[in-house]
């Protein structure tokens, strides 16, 4: 097995001897905390795009508040406290809660005020509780004003709803002001739209009460946001950017002025019109993440995936490559219809539709879930332990495998797909493409000895950035061949994809 690095592995150690000055006025700090990363995915994941949740709620601080942003994931050592910070916000995922009520409590100890907020808060409340002064439930940037003038006025509440109902387009900009650009490959990261039509019983937007109606901002509103941050790349992170076709139209010809390229997560059902993805690679969309799930026609029923069948998954990756995108593949390792020869399947599978990259999933019962009750009433939940309740490992008893062929299967799919063989295997048909290509696929998934560097030195975005520009050249010149002649056959190469 790949090993991590100590870095990647541990967070920096919480001094509980340091010193700090009293809390400052009208002073907020908001941490993402560190998550240990797999050594089978890219360790420049986390770095592509930052987290657009928290920037989000500092866009929604008030007047006369000073606000901080701190992503311990970014490897620049222990959180900062000087000046010390008057409130915390703290974004709690499943994975990296033990983190979060670590700094929680380091800060309480110190004299700040807490506030927990994300979906494990939804999902486990009892369980963040007592390592908060306060927890927000719902959406973020509506809360956030509202617990800073309470904290203010000496009348904090132990516990704060908000709705996902109110109108997307009320929300203010992100702070990207508070983001190292060195350190982010791009830090046009975008959400377009709030929400998806599935509601997959694996996925944590089926947590029971994340009510989130699908949303959609004004297209014009979208492009002035990515043209104010002036970057060459922007990333959609919505959950499904085509849940509405009507709206992906739109919002495409709003983006062609720009100049830009594009990646974003899509379902497969947008390839129903193959004059859609059209306009999107008009538009500069370079990369699509769509979520397969799996080749088999009875799993995706039986985890509701509103989904084209299996046997037309190939002929739709050709009309995202016709139109020179490039697909990531998510897919889910362990579901009851999974048996032993299914992971050699799924990658011979990759291999032969060239699919530029794959992601893959154990399967994961998150708290709140469809999923998560019916293993829980199966007796077939392993532990508790959400440290380990990241996709990467099994926490539940496989139907027809067993745990540790699952877990050897998930190791085999990623070592096989990124081997030199099937990378090169995958590589484009055009040839003009193939050199963008390899230098994605090495830079990216074979080069985790030199994440760490790029990372600790903030030389991400200057490691990334000339094969930005040439790709965004390339691309746009392949627009002005399918604009005036239609062509869809020659395929640019691109150095991203959504979501890898």
């Amino acid at each position: 097995m790949p090993t991590v690095p100590r870095a990647l592995r541990e967070p920096p150690p919480l001094d509980a001897r340091r010193r700090t000055a009293p809390p400052s006025p009208r002073t907020a700090l908001l941490v993402n905390p560190f998550y240990p990363k797999d050594p089978h995915a890219s360790f420049g994941k986390h770095v592509l795009t930052p987290t657009l949740a928290l920037t989000a709620i500092a866009g929604a601080t008030p007047a006369g508040w000073s606000v901080r942003y701190w992503d311990e994931n970014l490897l620049q050592g222990h959180p900062p406290s000087d000046p010390f910070p008057r409130v915390v916000g703290i974004t709690v995922h499943l994975t990296f809660a033990r983190r979060a009520f670590e700094l929680a409590r380091w800060y309480r100890d110190r004299g700040a005020t807490v506030v927990l907020g994300g979906l494990h808060v939804l999902s486990c409340p009892d369980e963040c509780a007592p390592h908060a002064d306060a927890l927000a439930f719902g959406e973020g940037a509506q809360l956030w004003p509202v617990i800073l003038r309470d904290i203010e006025a000496g009348q904090l509440r132990p516990r704060y709803d908000g709705s996902y109902q109110r109108p997307y387009t009320a929300d203010p900009p992100p702070r990207r002001d508070l983001l190292d650009r060195r350190a982010f490959l791009t830090t046009t990261s975008v959400n377009a739209t709030r929400g998806c039509h599935n509601r997959c019983g694996f996925c944590y937007l089926s947590t029971d009460g994340l009510k989130v109606p699908y949303q959609c901002r004004d297209p014009e509103q979208v492009a002035a946001e990515i043209a104010a941050d002036g970057q060459p790349y922007c990333v959609f992170t919505d959950n499904n950017l085509g849940s509405r076709p009507d709206y992906l139209r739109d919002l495409c010809l709003a983006l062609r002025p720009l100049g830009i390229i594009w990646s974003a997560a899509v379902t497969l059902d947008v390839t129903d019109d193959a004059s859609l993805v059209r306009e999107m690679a008009l538009a500069g969309c370079t990369g699509v993440f769509v979520g397969f799930e799996s080749l088999t026609d009875e799993n995706l029923a039986a985890a509701k995936k509103k989904t084209p069948r299996a046997a037309e998954y190939a002929r739709r990756v050709g009309v995202f490559h016709d139109h020179g995108i490039q697909v990531n593949g998510s897919f889910v390792l362990g579901f009851d219809q999974d048996r032993s020869g299914c992971f050699e399947e799924l990658v011979d599978w990759i291999e032969g539709v060239r699919m530029e990259s794959a992601t893959y999933h154990i399967l994961t019962p998150y708290p709140g879930t469809p999923l998560f009750r019916q293993m829980e009433s199966e007796g077939r939940l392993l532990h508790r332990d959400w440290t380990l309740y990241d996709t990467a490992h099994v926490v539940f008893r496989p139907r027809h495998l067993s745990v540790e062929e699952l877990a050897a299967g998930y190791e085999y799919c990623y070592r096989r797909t990124f081997s030199h063989r099937c990378i090169w295997r995958r590589r484009p048909g055009d040839w003009r493409a193939v050199p963008a290509y390899l230098l994605m696929a090495y830079l990216y998934k074979r080069s985790n000895w030199l994440w760490p560097l790029l990372i600790r030195r903030r030389l991400t975005h200057w490691a990334w950035r000339p094969l930005l520009e040439a790709s965004r050249w390339r691309h746009l010149r392949f627009r002005r061949r399918l604009e005036v002649r239609g062509e869809c056959r020659a395929r640019p190469g691109v150095p991203v994809t959504a979501g890898v």
